[in-house]
């Protein structure tokens, strides 16, 4: 779906000096995306959206995007500059290092704007373009995001706290683990979830309406299988595809820049994962503490921990009658975390203050402009209820009963998100 705006012209001007006759100045026009992906015409290419970016010297825009490795040709910008065209500028093509095997990978298009343009829009050109009113444009536009380059960091920042996840699709349905964890991170103080969405299951789909009906949730469409084929998977040797997982590394990278000019720190992880801190009582807390230990520091990162969902605790305590139809996971029946044993490496999530980072992937940023810490576990690690690596034995496990200490506030939150959904009645009973 594009907005059109019609083509029109200025009155035709001609300098009777030296410059001799002119070509009439030529407005933009318009077939703006309204797309969170948008094909470059004539390539297999794939654009996502545009940002200013003047952290790089020499360049201004930064073009989210993602690329067929095997297909490389020059590729030129063209800006509208305040509702006149511009002429192209040479792009930088720069793949990110991390493919995994995959023909398509995560790409950052860089343009420099020409001078005395005040730049609103951008599309991306295989050919050199020079203004002439007899072929006028037709290409696809794209906004340019991050421009109020005027406004001090306080009047920018809406948001001390955003969660960025990354990819959901298939028929995806594990409702009850979703509420919980987005009533814990309300608990923690996060201002805003933001989910890039393909496809998943009804009941998921009413929680993300009443999530976004409230504010808390950005629910960005990412149609990438209207494009390619997207792996489920992580590694083109295992599940073949056009693209890792769903376009992941395209969508946290989008997410960072989307959120650059309006939450202080952006939080990379998965739907089944909640970083949470074990000294401190909610996340603003946390930082302040490691900000103050790590001032230069714009990258923290946060070990894995897996809690077997295969294992459940003993008193069953929380196995709550009203949860029982809920599809789902009760993150709170399962508290048994793998202990360390130095041959299983456990991945990391990251915390980063997004104006300090230029790249990143999934468990790693590969650019920044700032150092980054590894935080202890005893500080902050990440509850991640999934399939463990160890199996059933008792003895290769612990026990973490940390989101036992919010268990007062979050079950009445989660009973009430799930009364608006649709899955509990009004005596608090699963819905048959």
């Amino acid at each position: 779906v594009c907005v059109i705006l019609h083509l029109h012209f200025n009155d035709f001007k001609t300098n009777l000096g030296q410059e001799g006759h002119e070509w009439p100045t030529v407005t933009c026009p318009f077939l703006v995306s309204q797309q969170t992906i948008t094909p470059i015409d004539d390539t297999r290419h794939l654009l996502v959206s545009g940002y200013m970016d003047q952290r790089v010297k020499g360049l201004d825009v930064r073009i989210i995007s993602i690329f067929n490795k095997n297909t490389t040709h020059p590729m030129h910008c063209l800006f509208c500059c305040a509702g006149s065209l511009s002429t192209s500028t040479p792009a930088s093509i720069l793949p990110h290092p991390e493919d995994f095997g995959f023909a398509y990978v995560t790409t950052d298009v860089m343009c420099h704007i020409p001078q005395d343009c005040n730049a609103t829009h951008v599309t991306v050109l295989t050919e050199p373009f020079t203004q002439n009113p007899t072929k006028p444009s037709n290409h696809t536009w794209l906004p340019l995001r991050n421009r109020n380059k005027h406004l001090s960091d306080q009047e920018k920042l809406k948001f001390n706290f955003t969660v960025c996840i990354s990819s959901l699709f298939g028929d995806y349905d594990n409702v009850l683990q979703f509420v919980q964890t987005l009533e814990m991170y309300r608990l923690l103080g996060v201002d805003r979830v933001v989910i890039y969405k393909t496809s998943c299951s009804r009941n998921f789909d009413r929680a993300l309406q009443i999530y976004s009906q409230e504010g808390f949730l950005e629910v960005v469409p990412w149609p990438i299988d209207k494009y390619l084929n997207p792996s489920p998977g992580w590694l083109f040797s295992r599940s073949g595809g056009d693209v890792h997982y769903f376009g992941q590394m395209t969508t946290l990278n989008e997410c960072i820049y989307r959120n650059m000019e309006r939450s202080r720190y952006v939080l990379l992880n998965d739907m089944d994962e909640i970083i949470m801190p074990y000294q401190h009582n909610n996340l603003m807390s946390l930082m302040d503490a490691l900000q103050t230990q790590h001032p230069e520091t714009g990258v923290f990162l946060i070990e894995n921990q897996i809690f077997s969902k295969t294992i459940f605790e003993p008193s069953r305590r929380f196995h709550l009658p009203q949860w029982e139809g809920v599809p789902g996971v009760n993150i709170l029946e399962h508290i048994h975390k793998e202990k360390p044993n130095g041959k299983v490496s456990y991945l990391y999530k990251i915390i980063i203050q997004p104006r300090m980072v230029e790249q990143t992937s999934v468990h790693r940023v590969i650019k920044a402009f700032s150092s980054k810490v590894l935080v202890p576990l005893d500080v902050c690690g990440i509850i991640h209820v999934r399939d463990s690596f160890r199996g059933p034995d008792y003895k290769n496990f612990q026990m973490d009963k940390r989101l036992w200490d919010f268990q007062e506030l979050l079950i009445p939150r989660v009973d009430e998100v799930l009364k608006k959904v649709g899955l509990l009645n009004e005596t608090g009973r699963a819905e048959e």
